[in-house]
Formats: C-alpha cells, structure tokens, sequence
C-alpha cells in the first residue's frame, strides 16, 4: 500500500499537474478557446438528430459519457477533497474544468474523424483507433487499451461499490461485515442483469436514467444552498482563501486542495482521460466537431453543475469539515441541515443512482477496448459473459475495500490512462484544429457543415468512414 501511495502522490505531483495544465491550455490556445466561445452552439448541437432512424445520437453519446462521468464522484469524491485537502479544491476543480473542456473537445473530436464503421453500418472508435491510425503505434493502442480495462472494469467499479456502501455507515443498522456485503451483492447481481442484456439496452437505460438522477440531485442543492443564502459570501471568502493559501499549499503538497481538486476533478469529469472519445464515435453526425462540442458540456453538466452543487452545499450548510467525515457522511450532515431525516436517505437513493450508472456506463468503455485487442471485433459471447462474471465480482469486492487503497488504485491507473493519451492528442491536435475551421467557415455560409477528409488535407482512403 505504501509503494501505491507513492506512486500516487508522484504520478500526481508534478507530472500529472504540469500535464493536464499544458495540455488544456494548448488546446484552449490553439482552438481560441473553443470550450467558451461556442458553448451556445454546443448546446444547440445536443438535441440535433442522427441520420438514421437506428443510429446513435449525439445525445445518446452524451448521455453514456455522461452516465461515467455523472458518478459517486460528484457526491463522495467532492467531499473527500473538501475533508481531506480544504474547501480551496472547489476552485482548482472549477479551473481544470474549464481548461479540460478543450481537451475533451480534443479528444471526442479526434474519435469522431478516426471512427470506423461495422458490418451494421454503425461506427465506433476511440482514443487506441486514431493512435493507431493517425500515429502509427499499435503497441501505444494496446497498452491504452489495457489501463483502460485496468481502470474501468476494475479501478473505478471497486471504487463506486465502495463509495455506494459508505453512504449507509450514518445509519444505525450499519454493520461493518453486513452492510457492505449486502450493497455489494445487491449492486453485483443488478449490473449483472444489466450486462447480460445486451450493449443496446446500456445506451437505452442510460438516457433515461441520467437527466432525472442528475435534476433531483441539484434541485436539492439548491434548496439546501437557499436555506443558508446569508452564508454563500462566506462560503466563496472561504473556498478562494483557502485555494491561494500557497503556504499550506507548498507545505504539503501531495496533501494540499490543489492536488485533491484536480485529483478529483479528473476522477469525475475525466476530461483527456481518453474514455468519452470511446462514446463519441458511436455518434452519427455530419461532421467530426460536432460532437466534439457536445462533449464539452458533458464536462460542464459534471464539475460546474453537479461537483458545484455538492461542494456549496455542504461549505454552506456551516457542518462540521474533517477527515472523520470524509465521503458520503460529510454530504449526508449537510443535507441534515434542511430535511432531517429524509436528507441522509435521499442521498444514499442517489448514491444508488448514481453508482449504477456509473458501472453500466464504465463496461461501456471496456467494451469498445477488448474489441479492439480482438483484433477490431468483439470478442466471443462465451469470453464476454465469463469477462463480465468477473466484472460483476470485483464490483462486489469493492464494498469490502478500504476507502484508501480504492481511491489510490482508482487514481493511479486513471493517471496511467491520461498519461498516454494527452501526448498523443498533443500530437494530433492540428487536425482538429483544421477540422474546426472548416466546420465554422461552412456555419459562416449558412450550411449544416458536412465533413469531407480531403477538405483538411487527410487522405480519405485511410479512414474508414469519411471520405
């Protein structure tokens, strides 16, 4: 556990850190700050139609981002990095945001150019088909491919069945052998009925459970966050302070609320982690950048929206900030402030919500990675329901964690992740950004762009499905 640690705390500081800032700022820079200057027209873009009547839709594709990124992170992963690193890592999650929308834009943008089509017509892609594709190494795929699979069948389900059974420790029924095993089996067998009922009912289950999960939980918020409306200067004093409070910062860095802000942050709305490009592809759209801006407001729905809505209303609900309290407790004291009882069970329904979809959402991705190690097709119904047995066992696992070695897996092959596919969309990010050019120079006619490869200098042969 001590060598994950350090792993952790390097992985982290400086390289991660200097990373993902270079990286979003690039991005932000070379596209003028795409994530800002056309977030009405991303919005716009969400509710537009595919071209097929069995086609995947851009707000289908975001719905099933957004089902992985919409997680116990927004509720549990917010409070550990205000218990454990200070109200300051609001701001710092509220600042690579911003920057890391562009990387998504990046990213999603990238998955849709590179995308291939199937036997059926539709397509898929992702983060290890345009490294292949567009930079030539496979083996760079393939080791993508395996930290996903390390991250999203294994280091984020073991941490969302955690995260889902600490929700329950404020009752008085809470048993510490009991519980967890009670939640972990009840959260196993009904992703397994879920898994066992084809990929299509994934996209299906997800649009629908997505919008309604995520509305009640804020309107909540602000309900909670009105009732102390006299405490909201504060609160603001508090998270600024204490974010540029650098002595402290400095002093304890790997510790500090910059750290667990972008920690955290990355965990939840996973912005150049690679995994939404996985979504993205299975979009139909008329053109690549399309759907690149509509993945930039997945990432707002999830840090601005919800990772805001918890950290407000518990600085200003005045609970107590500690270590002892850190996660679902900390969440669950502050909706006590306003609705008693109810609050602690309303948040743990949430957890439930939320912890659901997430896995459903994460074995989406995985998905997509063992086809591509199966050499471009899915592997066998006999591997894939002996693959997601063992999917359904470690989500049961997970309750019975404890919440550090969770967290710091979790991290660490998230990092691994990043690590690999921001360079490569460094590498790549000329093309989107003709790419973008062309899409505003077609919007500027009066037309509905359309995307041709030759128009931004790539040759259509080596691409799959634009030409």
């Amino acid at each position: 556990m001590e060598l994950l640690n350090k792993i952790d705390d390097v992985m982290y500081y400086p390289i991660l850190i200097i990373v993902l800032a270079a990286a979003g700022l690039f991005f932000s820079v070379r596209t003028r700050f795409v994530q800002l200057r056309l977030f009405g027209e991303s919005c716009r873009l969400i509710m537009e139609k595919p071209a097929g009547d069995q086609k995947v839709s851009s707000f289908q594709a975001l719905m099933v981002s957004t089902a992985s990124r919409v997680g116990t992170g927004n509720i549990v992963g917010v409070s550990t990095a205000i218990c454990l690193g200070g109200p300051g890592a609001c701001f710092w999650m509220w600042l690579m945001c911003i920057i890391g929308a562009s990387s998504a834009f990046i990213e999603s943008t990238l998955a849709q150019i590179f995308k291939r089509k199937d036997k059926n017509g539709s397509c898929y892609g992702g983060p290890a088909y345009y490294i292949e594709q567009a930079i030539g190494k496979p083996i760079i795929s393939v080791l993508f491919c395996i930290f996903l699979i390390a991250t999203y069948a294994f280091g984020f389900n073991l941490l969302c069945s955690f995260n889902l059974q600490s929700s329950f420790e404020v009752y008085g029924f809470y048993d510490k052998t009991l519980t967890p095993l009670m939640v972990g089996g009840l959260l196993a067998g009904a992703t397994a009925v879920c898994l066992f009922g084809g990929g299509n009912r994934i996209i299906k289950l997800t649009e629908k459970i997505v919008p309604f999960m995520g509305i009640g939980y804020v309107i909540m918020s602000i309900v909670i966050i009105i009732a102390h409306i006299t405490n909201i200067p504060s609160s603001f004093v508090l998270i600024f302070k204490d974010a540029f409070n650098f002595r402290a910062i400095f002093g304890g860095l790997s510790g500090s609320c910059m750290v667990y802000g972008i920690k955290r942050g990355l965990y939840s709305n996973e912005a150049g982690v690679g995994s939404a490009p996985n979504a993205s592809a299975s979009a139909d759209v008329t053109h690549p950048v399309k759907q690149g801006l509509v993945q930039t407001v997945s990432v707002y729905i999830d840090t601005m929206l919800l990772c805001s809505a918890t950290a407000l209303m518990c600085i200003t609900s005045g609970v107590e900030i500690s270590d002892s309290v850190s996660g679902a407790p900390y969440v669950q004291n502050a909706v006590s402030t306003v609705f008693k009882g109810f609050g602690p069970a309303f948040i743990t329904f949430a957890m439930v919500l939320f912890a659901f979809t997430t896995v459903i959402g994460n074995l989406y991705y995985v998905d997509n990675a063992l086809a591509y190690l199966n050499k471009k097709k899915k592997p066998s119904k006999k591997f894939m329901s002996g693959f997601y047995v063992v999917c359904v066992i470690i989500i049961f696992i997970g309750a019975l964690m404890p919440m550090s070695f969770a967290w710091t897996l979790a991290d660490i092959t998230m990092g691994g992740m990043t690590l690999i596919n921001i360079p490569c969309c460094v590498i790549l990010s000329g093309i989107v950004v003709k790419a973008l050019k062309d899409y505003e120079k077609q919007k500027k006619e009066k037309q509905n762009p359309i995307f041709y490869a030759k128009n931004i200098g790539l040759d259509d042969s080596k691409l799959s499905f634009w030409k």
